[in-house]
C-alpha cells in the first residue's frame, strides 16, 4: 500500500518515489547490486525496477524485488539490498 501525503499547493497525493537528484548513484548502486544475475536477466531486473521505483513509486518496485525472490531468480540476500536501496534514495513526489 502506497503512502501517500497530501501537498497543500496543488492538492495532489504525494507519493514516496525515486529521488531522481540521486539518479546516477542510484542507477551505478542498482547495477552493483545486480551483478550477480546472468547477463539475460540482469538488463531485465534493472529496467523494472528503476521505472517503476520512477514512475509509480518505491512500493511498486519492492513488490516486484519481492516477487522474483519467491519466484527464485533472485536470493534472500540480494532482495533485501534492492529494498534497502530503494528506500534509501526515495523521496515524496
Amino acid at each position: 500500500m502506497e503512502v501517500l501525503r497530501n501537498n497543500s499547493n496543488t492538492g495532489r497525493k504525494k507519493v514516496k518515489m525515486l529521488d531522481m537528484t540521486k539518479n546516477d548513484e542510484f542507477r551505478y548502486l542498482l547495477e552493483k547490486t545486480l551483478k550477480e544475475l546472468p547477463d539475460s536477466l540482469r538488463g531485465s531486473i534493472f529496467g523494472t525496477i528503476y521505472a517503476k521505483a520512477s514512475k509509480f513509486g518505491i512500493n511498486s518496485a519492492r513488490e516486484y524485488v519481492i516477487e522474483k525472490r519467491k519466484e527464485g531468480v533472485i536470493d534472500e540476500a540480494t532482495s533485501r539490498k534492492l529494498i534497502d536501496l530503494l528506500f534509501e534514495y526515495s523521496t515524496y513526489r
